[in-house]
């Protein structure tokens, strides 16, 4: 019995020993963290620390600015480099010798050169006179003619419209005064002297010159339209019906009409008069 007994405390000894040992997950857990923490996890393969390859892809933000900023820098000094340095003369205006600046021709209000506009509309005197068209085959011209028209419908004052694409005796007229064959569209007479384009018409009217001027001309109603041509100023022929053509009896053959143009169109004889 006593033998069985000591093999019964043998066995229980070593059964116990065992499942101790296997169950116990602190010893296997404690003695695989001091194998981690000894010096050679060190020498690990850098690619299996997660720490370096995460601060090596996701770098801070700030760096990455700082950066950025660097290069445009870099890129904005090739350029400003590359510019001319402008004289420290250029920059200051010139005085003369009584003190006076020499302002640019710009500053100066752009309808005092009116006066001495050496091109002039013979027989225009009372009246302004806008050459334009009404065609809408090139968008920007359309756009300026249509735009100083209406500026100067704004102030409600009468205007001489002489649309070139209605009558080709406005063109050759406008070529004469202007003294050049190529003449853009459109231009501006005001009391017979030549004031300009669709931008010297814009600017004059933002900062208050035109309506300044403006002023001496007499004011229609508002919303006031032509009856008879409905503010084209143009209607068709009267003598020969908007057709060119009359019979001459005595000849006994058509003749080209005397009175309208090449559209078979005259003036209104109600607002172009």
């Amino acid at each position: 019995m006593a033998g069985l007994d000591k093999n019964a405390d043998f066995s229980g000894k070593t059964k116990s020993a065992t499942t101790s040992s296997f169950f116990n997950r602190s010893l296997t857990i404690h003695g695989r963290t001091v194998v981690d923490s000894s010096p050679k996890s060190h020498n690990l393969n850098p690619s299996l620390n997660r720490t370096t390859s995460i601060t090596k892809f996701y770098t801070p933000v700030e760096s990455m600015g700082s950066s950025l900023k660097g290069k445009v820098k870099n890129l904005c000094r090739l350029f400003e480099s590359s510019k001319p340095v402008k004289p420290a003369s250029a920059e200051t205006p010139q005085k003369q010798k009584s003190g006076k600046s020499l302002l640019p021709e710009l500053r100066i209000s752009p309808f005092s050169s009116l006066n001495n506009s050496v091109i002039r509309l013979p027989g225009t005197e009372d009246r302004i006179v806008v050459y334009f068209t009404s065609l809408r085959g090139i968008r920007r011209t359309y756009e300026d003619c249509y735009a100083v028209r209406m500026i100067f419908r704004g102030f409600r004052v009468w205007i001489d419209e002489r649309d070139v694409s209605m009558d080709i005796a406005y063109r050759k007229e406008l070529q004469i005064a202007m003294g050049e064959k190529s003449v853009s569209l459109p231009q501006v007479f005001i009391m017979g002297k030549y004031v300009g384009g669709a931008d010297v018409i814009k600017s004059l009217f933002e900062i208050g010159e035109l309506a300044k001027i403006l002023k001496e001309f007499p004011m229609r109603q508002p919303g006031f339209v032509c009856h008879c041509c409905g503010d084209i100023r143009f209607v068709p022929c009267s003598n020969c019906s908007g057709s060119k053509k009359l019979f001459d009896e005595d000849e006994d053959r058509l003749k080209r009409c005397p009175d309208c143009n090449e559209n078979g169109l005259i003036r209104c004889p109600h607002c172009s008069s």
